[in-house]
């Protein structure tokens, strides 16, 4: 269950869910079903009766339940929630997610922890980030903010700032990084550019510079898998320590991505929303 508040004088539930929320059909038609939506005190409300701003609606119907099995206690920091999303810091060495059933302790099982022992059963991640990358994850408590930040993410809307050390320093002080990626056809894992990938867009921005590295932050426009990791070795510039994409090895053994910020205009709160991860 989660509330609402309108805010646009006039706006009807059927207007808030097809053009605000731009749900889709099937999401749509399981609420309209379910009478999942009714005014603050239960009653039920028509959905193309114009509603007063600040009125609130509250939302409340059966919520599946994710797959993940929560882990004894939950080990990753919680930087921000409301009753809609989480966003969590993730450490290094860390999935996002479970990849076969005997992976238990990945961010999503730690999550998953978080929310049982809060009373919930629902979590499911926006984005994802690589094991060896740390930073901010976008997890969603509901399905329609499942859906609506899943679309977030494929319009650009949520602003994903990375900051990594690479090699050498690069020329310009700023720049995008547009090259296709796909599958090395060599390596299971590795990914490379090649005119036959997937459409992928990096702007990055260098803050500091030393004698044989510099510090980069770089904004994703696309999600692909490795795609800093590639767009910088593309570049000629691999992250320090970044093997698997020809940098030099470090004394860790490890490299060092990390993503520093989350920025988006709150679908529910219609207000922005910036969490740093410093």
């Amino acid at each position: 269950m989660f509330h609402y508040t309108i805010v646009q004088d006039g706006q009807t539930v059927e207007e808030l869910l097809r053009d605000k929320w731009r749900l889709g059909k099937k999401i749509v038609h399981e609420l309209r079903m379910a009478k999942a939506i009714t005014l603050e005190d239960g009653t039920p409300v028509l959905w193309k009766d114009p509603l007063k701003a600040g009125t609130i609606i509250k939302f409340e119907y059966d919520i599946p339940a994710s797959s993940y099995v929560p882990t004894d206690y939950c080990d990753v920091d919680i930087r921000y929630e409301d009753e809609h999303c989480l966003i969590v810091s993730k450490p290094k060495g860390m999935s996002t997610h479970p990849n076969d059933e005997w992976d238990r302790d990945t961010c999503m099982n730690h999550v998953m922890s978080y929310i049982d022992d809060n009373g919930g059963h629902y979590a499911e991640h926006v984005h994802r980030l690589d094991q060896g990358t740390k930073g901010l994850l976008l997890i969603a408590k509901h399905p329609i903010a499942k859906s609506i930040f899943d679309r977030m993410i494929e319009e650009k809307s949520i602003i994903r700032t990375y900051a990594a050390e690479v090699q050498g320093n690069i020329r310009t002080d700023s720049g995008t990084i547009n090259a296709p990626i796909g599958k090395d056809r060599h390596h299971n894992t590795r990914r490379v550019v090649s005119p036959t990938g997937q459409h992928a867009v990096t702007h990055y921005e260098v803050v500091k510079r030393f004698k044989s590295t510099c510090v980069v932050h770089l904004v994703l426009e696309t999600g692909r898998t490795h795609q800093i990791r590639v767009h910088l070795a593309h570049l000629g510039h691999p992250i320090v320590g970044d093997t698997m994409y020809n940098a030099r090895q470090t004394a860790s053994g490890d490299y060092e991505l990390h993503a520093i910020q989350l920025e988006f205009l709150h679908p529910f709160l219609n207000e922005s929303i910036v969490v740093k991860d410093q």
